[in-house]
């Protein structure tokens, strides 16, 4: 069961690489102080520290029981190569009481690691929403419910518990946990986050578990949640109830606060806890700036390389042919120029032929001016 987890886990890891979609944001996205887990990825070039000191305490079970805890939960977030894909790891750090009531109650303190997971998220689906802002014709329709935001965003997890902790904690071997998280965002300022999971998998301490968060922004640095989980094991069911606050101090700082209620089995407690958020941002666009570098044509760009196709042997040769047929159609079809020309020969051929009989009119009408003039001048002379 181990090794096929191992190979469905690197499996996951491979086929994600596939596509890429923004996924960073310019303020910090914490997923504290809620249990629940967004199912966006914090984005290449971020690395996100997320922690939460709790105070758990509950009444002591019958027989074995862990009633009280005191320690730190910490969550490591990043994104390497992909913005879609996110690698995480959570560890907590606690210190149990653990209590034996039979007829006598007796305790001892344990300390040591009682969670240490390392997992991976991709963000299978995101829905795009309509820009009302755009509407100007209508403020009904600028104003109205966006049906888009009923369809959520999709993520897979997959993660294995290491079983390097506590040994009140141990499982005795690694085990595989899987989930699907869920987002609906039905407005700028509201959400909702549902997640189930399934872990331990293959373990007589195997548990399937579903949160649901809602989360309110109140302006742009406060914002609440109010928060449902269950979880289902062989031996009894626990559920909790809890609500809290979050502090935006700087786009790259959180604080935060929660308390819950705790419905354990026969047992019944309470749950707090404060954490700080921190992310240190070393994202960049993957766009890039054409004024900043301009683009210079290499050997290798498509201009030579089609130039380099137009000189080799084969389009050579049927250029050849394309010129003989270019020649072909010119014989045929005499081109406007040509006709033109044609036209102006054949006037200035008729104009030259007037012009010529009229020269030979005027030269015969001249010689006959003149043998009238030499006729006048034998009568003249005759009548002497």
């Amino acid at each position: 069961m181990k090794k096929l987890f191992i190979k469905i886990f690197f499996t996951f890891l491979l086929l994600v690489t596939n596509s890429i979609q923004a996924q960073y944001t310019d303020v910090i996205n914490s997923n504290k102080p809620g249990f629940s887990e967004s199912p966006y990825s914090v984005g290449t070039g971020v690395y996100q520290f997320e922690s939460n000191f709790f105070l758990r305490n509950t009444s002591i079970d019958p027989t074995f029981s862990k009633p009280q805890a005191f320690g730190v939960d910490l969550l490591f977030r990043t994104s390497f190569f992909l913005e879609k894909l996110e690698l995480n790891a959570q560890l907590a750090y606690q210190k149990d009481k653990v209590a034996f009531k039979n007829i006598f109650t007796s305790h001892y303190f344990s300390t040591g690691l009682s969670k240490f997971t390392i997992g991976a998220k991709y963000l299978l689906f995101q829905p795009e929403y309509t820009d009302k802002s755009k509407e100007v014709r209508s403020w009904k329709k600028r104003h109205a419910f966006d049906k888009k935001r009923l369809i959520p965003s999709v993520a897979l997890y997959l993660g294995m518990n290491t079983d390097l902790v506590n040994e009140i904690h141990k499982t005795q071997s690694i085990t595989p946990k899987v989930g699907v998280l869920l987002q609906h965002n039905l407005t700028n300022e509201f959400n909702v986050i549902s997640n189930v999971f399934y872990d331990k998998i293959g373990t007589d301490f195997s548990e399937i578990s579903y949160i649901i968060t809602a989360t309110q922004n109140f302006g742009s640095r406060w914002s609440g949640f109010v928060e449902h989980q269950g979880i289902f094991q062989k031996h009894k069911n626990n559920v909790n109830f809890g609500t809290g606050l979050a502090y935006l101090f700087n786009k790259d700082f959180q604080i935060n606060a929660s308390a819950r209620y705790l419905l354990e089995g026969k047992t019944n407690g309470f749950y707090s806890g404060l954490g700080i958020s921190y992310r240190i941002d070393n994202h960049e666009d993957s766009y890039i700036d054409l004024d900043e570098t301009p683009i210079s044509l290499k050997k290798d760009t498509p201009i030579t390389r089609y130039n380099k196709r137009q000189n080799n042997f084969f389009n050579r040769i049927l250029s050849i042919f394309k010129r003989n047929e270019s020649k072909k159609s010119t014989r045929k079809r005499p081109s406007r120029s040509r006709k033109r020309t044609t036209a102006k020969k054949k006037k200035n051929g008729f104009l030259g032929l007037f012009k010529k009989k009229k020269k030979k009119e005027e030269t015969e009408i001249e010689k006959l001016e003149r043998e009238i003039k030499e006729l006048e001048k034998e009568m003249k002379k005759n009548n002497k």
